[in-house]
C-alpha cells in the first residue's frame, strides 16, 4: 500500500489539532471546548480511515482483478476492518 502525501497531510493537520488541545488545557480552557475540539480530532480520524481502506480497498481490487481473484473477498476485508475500527 502506497500511503500518499494527502493522508499523510491529514494525519499532520490531526497532530496539530491535538497539540492545540494539549494548549488549550494547559491554558485551563473550558471542558465544553476541549471535548469539542476532542470530537473534530476523532472525526478527523475516523476520516483518515475510511480515506486508508478506501484506498487500499481500490489498489487491492484491482491487483486482485489482474491476478484472476475474487474481488469480493477484498471488500470483505474492507469491511471488517471499517467495523473493527469503530
Amino acid at each position: 500500500m502506497e500511503y500518499t502525501d494527502p493522508m499523510r497531510h491529514r494525519l499532520r493537520r490531526i497532530e496539530g489539532q491535538v497539540r492545540g488541545v494539549l494548549q488549550m488545557m494547559d491554558e485551563g480552557k473550558s471542558c465544553r471546548d476541549v471535548v469539542t475540539q476532542l470530537s473534530a480530532i476523532r472525526a478527523a480520524v475516523d476520516r483518515v480511515i475510511m480515506y486508508v481502506i478506501g484506498e487500499n480497498m481500490e489498489q487491492c481490487i484491482r491487483e486482485e482483478v489482474e491476478n484472476g481473484g475474487n474481488a469480493e473477498k477484498v471488500i470483505q476485508e474492507a469491511i471488517e476492518l471499517l467495523m473493527k475500527s469503530r
